[in-house]
């Protein structure tokens, strides 16, 4: 039996399973090492976040972005972006470096028993562990708007699912969204010779300021302090201390969650975008239908004004929402007792990311409605990885049955019954 299964192999997985490893837990890490970044972010992107606050967290902080890029001759400075691939690159090194190998298997099924969980993977391995950390990042949680849910991919795609833009040459797109993803995106439809247009809800385009140099008086240090977030007071709260967010209430958490460091664009992107791309401000997508080979939008403006668009393929770059229900791995005698965040569909967790059922952690975009902004953000990994190794070593120093619900423990006790299959020992590997 394992003492900690992980699922994903993210910034937060790999960070979580170097922590558990140094702690001398006998784990397992399943999934593919820096998966979104590998397989969902297009070519050519950079990365938004500073270098030094865009580290993987091992216990003895050695394994560093600027570790890995000095080693390779790259250059890393404060205010100058950095290729996304780079970081990628940086990602699967420290995975191979600071933690135990990930497993790339595909977690089908976790469900608790008498002993804590009954993991199972599609590649048909049965693992049976005392504590789970669900760490899948942001890919089950791809957000569209309503009108676009029901038209075919070949006419509409979330912004995350596009490696290589270049298949887009010479065609009408339309990208719907004024955050980072929908305007990097957007600029690189139109370097790749798309004729490109931005449809968003605001009536302006926000673009962030270059970055304060790090060397600065104390006054305006004071006043305007630097973060892993950015600068400002309330960034500095998100990222620094979101144990002071969690303690907020539900509500309020809610609404930073939903509303702080809204969308925006990076500045370097700026002279990029906005001589290339024609955008449509104040333009609320209302309606979509498919018209032969297209899709036809109808977009409503603030005071009533409605217009068309006709458009070859269009690209949602509207974000992600973290929602239990989207985690079909999660069997439903627990995803339906599970506590949330006031009215959300996302966990409520204590102060080691540990959810109401016990021996469950959540991190990542699922941990924002508890501990703020900064969960979606590499830097949160750091804060993250402390803290759930700190849960998971208290919850396996609790008596064993008490990982499991009464109503789900009679459940799975009985499925224990019926189908035999939790022994004492994991699985054989599969590598």
């Amino acid at each position: 039996m394992y003492d900690l299964v992980v699922v994903g192999a993210g910034p937060y997985g790999l960070s979580i399973a170097s922590h558990a490893a140094a702690a001398g837990l006998n784990l397992r890490v399943l999934g593919r090492p820096m998966a979104s970044w590998r397989d969902h972010m297009p070519q050519g992107m950079y990365l938004k976040s500073e270098p030094w606050s865009s580290n993987l967290s091992d216990p003895a902080g050695t394994h560093t972005l600027a570790a890995y890029c000095s080693a390779r001759g790259i250059t890393v400075e404060h205010g100058r972006p950095l290729p996304l691939g780079t970081f990628t690159e940086y990602g699967q090194w420290f995975g191979r470096r600071a933690a135990p190998p990930a497993d790339e298997q595909t977690v089908t099924s976790v469900v608790p028993c008498a002993r804590g969980f009954r993991v199972e993977t599609a590649e048909g391995e049965v693992l049976v562990t005392r504590t789970v950390v669900v760490a899948v990042g942001v890919m089950p949680f791809v957000h569209k708007p309503g009108p676009l849910r029901k038209l075919p991919p070949a006419l509409v795609s979330h912004s995350s699912h596009h490696q290589d833009l270049s298949r887009f040459k010479d065609r009408d797109v339309t990208v719907v969204g004024a955050g980072q993803a929908a305007l990097e995106t957007a600029a690189l439809l139109a370097e790749e010779g798309a004729h490109v247009r931005v449809v968003a809800r605001a009536d302006r385009i926000n673009w962030n300021s270059p970055p304060q140099p790090l060397q600065r008086t104390l006054l305006k240090a004071i006043r305007d302090p630097h973060c892993g977030l950015g600068t400002g007071w309330p960034s500095w709260v998100f990222s620094e201390i979101p144990w002071a967010v969690r303690k907020l209430p539900a509500p309020l958490r809610q609404h930073i969650a939903r509303t702080a460091l809204g969308p925006a664009g990076a500045w370097w992107l700026r002279d990029r975008f906005e001589f290339a791309v024609p955008v449509l401000l104040s333009s609320r997508l209302s309606a979509a239908e498919q018209v032969g080979e297209q899709v036809r939008l109808r977009l409503e403006s603030a005071d009533g004004v409605v217009r068309t668009v006709q458009t070859d393929h269009v690209v949602a770059a509207t974000g992600f929402t973290p929602r239990l229900a989207r985690l079909s791995m999660l069997d439903t005698s627990v995803r339906s007792i599970l506590h949330r965040v006031g009215s959300s569909d996302a966990p409520e967790l204590n102060a080691r990311f540990e959810s109401s059922h016990p021996g469950l952690f959540f991190t990542g975009l699922l941990a924002t409605p508890s501990f703020g902004p900064s969960m979606r953000f590499v830097y949160g990994a750091t804060f993250a990885a402390n803290r759930v190794v700190q849960g998971v070593k208290r919850r396996l120093a609790e008596p064993r049955l008490a990982t499991v619900p009464h109503a789900a423990r009679a459940r799975t006790t009985e499925q224990h019954r019926a189908d035999g299959q939790l022994t004492g020992e994991p699985a054989p590997a599969r590598r």
